[in-house]
């Protein structure tokens, strides 16, 4: 589940090592005030990886469904349901 990051949650401190390459790209963009401040342009890419890896993982899951099978266990007990429902 992906938090908006507009609504107001508690926050923790970590440390993480990145490298300098990245801290100076990170820099930069702070400074172009594309970002308020680092925090903030990691937690939205870090919030951006994840939605992405969550929707490749259910993906992958639904590639793995049996189409044929899926639509027989929909439409199992149908015929029966549709004897008992009002006519329109």
């Amino acid at each position: 589940m992906v938090i908006p990051l507009e609504v107001s949650v508690p926050k923790t401190k970590v440390a993480v090592s990145l490298d300098a390459g990245l801290v100076a790209q990170l820099n930069a963009l702070v400074r172009a005030r594309r970002f308020s401040n680092r925090s903030q342009a990691i937690e939205e890419a870090l919030a951006e990886k994840l939605a992405k890896l969550q929707r490749t993982r259910l993906a992958r899951e639904c590639a793995r469904l049996d189409a044929r099978h899926e639509a027989a266990l929909a439409n199992e007990g149908l015929a029966e349901d549709a004897r008992s429902w009002p006519a329109y």
